[in-house]
């Protein structure tokens, strides 16, 4: 088989292709190396016109650039605009942020060097960045002292350059909210998500309304993951479906539907040492596999998939600033 063959998607085939904003996707590391162009045409067919590649190392911003610049090689350069939507092919975009859950690795340097690489080449947002207390070590004073002195140094990034931040909350919702509400960077005014949603019913609510959008994953496709389902219908109970977005988080957060291990089959944020272990391809999740998240979100809110999509699309913008036009 080829690595194309093993990839996790659905065998079933979605009812409906919308247009889809992927937020948050990690494309660009080495698990993805044998296909990727394929994937991208893959995702194209599912309806994905715009993704993000996410930042969580210093030492792979080129690399995030590089693989831009090779998916986008067979472009014309007028479409390559960040704000024109191409016709024929999903559109990339870059994120650029130091990971709390690589905190050991980062340097003071790289906070420099990253705030250079903004002014130069400026990124679509500031991501991921945040809080993480997931391991015992990341818990100790002096490494979570560290954590909040770089998310506060990109949040400061965010304001200078007036840029969306995209957060990776794990474990500390409440330090992280304090943070937020006490800093001058507006998520009203500059855009957010919080990536990946993992908290409960109020800290969804608290996240929405300081103006963050609620980044949601394949997990919401398995019926056992009943606090983010419950937080995520809280969050809409009282702001509606506009305070959600999509994403998929490839290659981790795999619809259920899609999974063919029932193992945990992360690649980000399982080893801080060894943050691009070797996986099998059948693990991955995929771009194409986020028409997925729509159909299980439009069950969850019975809301018809067509206006869920729309609005999805609708939100993203919002939450990353952007003007793309919607065009079903």
């Amino acid at each position: 088989m080829t690595p194309n063959d093993l990839s996790t998607v659905s065998t079933q085939t979605p009812p409906d292709i919308y247009p889809l904003i992927d937020t948050h996707t990690h494309l660009d590391i080495p698990v993805f190396d044998d296909d990727r162009e394929q994937l991208i045409q893959q995702a194209y067919k599912q309806g994905v016109r715009h993704l993000v590649l996410v930042g969580y190392l210093y030492r792979h911003f080129e690399r995030m650039y590089d693989t831009k610049q090779l998916l986008n090689k067979r472009l014309p350069s007028s479409t390559l605009e960040a704000n024109r939507q191409d016709q024929t092919h999903t559109n990339i975009h870059i994120a650029l942020g130091l990971h709390p859950f690589y905190i050991e690795q980062h340097r003071e340097d790289h906070l420099t060097e990253m705030a250079k690489m903004i002014a130069e080449q400026r990124p679509l947002a500031i991501g991921e960045i945040g809080l993480d207390t997931f391991t015992d070590v990341m818990k100790t004073p002096e490494m979570f002292a560290k954590q909040e002195r770089f998310f506060k140094a990109q949040l400061d990034m965010a304001v200078t350059y007036q840029l969306p931040v995209m957060l990776h909350i794990r474990k500390a919702h409440a330090e992280a909210l304090a943070i937020l509400k006490a800093h001058d960077y507006d998520a009203h005014k500059l855009g957010g998500i919080a990536h990946s949603f993992s908290g409960g019913e109020q800290e969804a609510k608290a996240f929405v309304k300081l103006g963050f959008k609620l980044g949601v994953t394949g997990q919401v496709t398995n019926p056992n993951a009943k606090k983010l389902r419950r937080a995520i219908q809280a969050a809409v109970d009282n702001y509606g479906i506009e305070c959600l977005v999509i994403e998929t988080d490839c290659p981790d957060m795999t619809p259920i539907m899609c999974q063919t291990k029932e193992e945990d089959s992360s690649v980000l944020g399982s080893s801080p040492a060894n943050e691009e272990r070797a996986t099998p391809v059948h693990n991955r999740n995929v771009p194409a596999n986020l028409a997925w998240v729509v159909l299980s979100l439009s069950e969850l809110l019975d809301v018809p998939p067509s206006t869920l999509a729309e609005q999805l699309w609708h939100n993203s913008c919002n939450a990353l600033q952007t003007t793309w036009a919607y065009s079903p």
